[in-house]
């Protein structure tokens, strides 16, 4: 791949990703309510479907979602209710994510419920499709094989987000460390789940 065009890809994706959006209000979110190490199964599902919208981007799956709006209309509309509904649910200080009171975290049945929720958020991100149909496709040297140069800005852009996601993921976990007091956990939730009900209405309203 250009040297040059790399040098390029990298700051400007990296940007892309540090950006407040759905995926790192849903990491900043989780930080809060449910910890770092429990996050990270989000990021898994997130970062399968960051990937899966970058090479869709590429070979031209985005171009049958662009001529047929209503299949991303679906993805986005199932998204924002997921978040809608989890988001109520952490301001009641109830469901799988909501802190209890004596501030121990509430398990998921199984983590692939935070995997799935990932995928889904990653899917279902707006900013994420326009970000990747109009930022790879120049990066793709058409006089060189596509599969290579598509694994390695994949690659790239799943270590950018990733890194990003930590970085919300953890100020969250942080954030909870200073509001970690018994008279608080309703506050935390209160604020993980209004992050993610405003996620849910932006998604609604885009």
């Amino acid at each position: 791949m250009n040297t040059a065009l790399l040098g390029v890809f990298i700051p400007t994706f990296f940007f892309v990703s540090i950006t407040p959006g759905m995926c790192m209000t849903l990491a900043l979110s989780l930080g809060m309510s449910i910890g770092y190490r429990r996050t990270l199964w989000m990021m898994i599902g997130e970062l399968i479907g960051v990937a899966a919208v970058a090479v869709a981007s590429v070979i031209g799956i985005a171009a049958v979602m662009l001529k047929y709006p209503w299949v991303f209309v679906v993805f986005k509309l199932i998204g924002a209710s997921y978040l809608l509904y989890l988001g109520i649910q952490l301001w009641r200080s109830k469901g799988k994510l909501a802190i209890s009171d004596n501030l121990e975290h509430v398990q998921t049945n199984n983590d692939w419920d935070l995997i799935v929720q990932g995928f889904v958020t990653a899917i279902a991100n707006p900013k994420g499709w326009a970000f990747m149909i109009s930022l790879l496709p120049p990066f793709v040297d058409q006089s060189q094989a596509l599969m290579p140069q598509l694994t390695f800005l994949v690659g790239i852009i799943m270590i950018s987000e990733f890194v990003c996601m930590t970085l919300y993921a953890t100020g969250g976990k942080g954030l909870k460390r200073a509001l970690g007091k018994a008279k608080n956990v309703r506050l935390m939730n209160r604020v993980a789940g209004t992050l993610m009900v405003g996620v849910a209405i932006w998604l609604f309203m885009s």
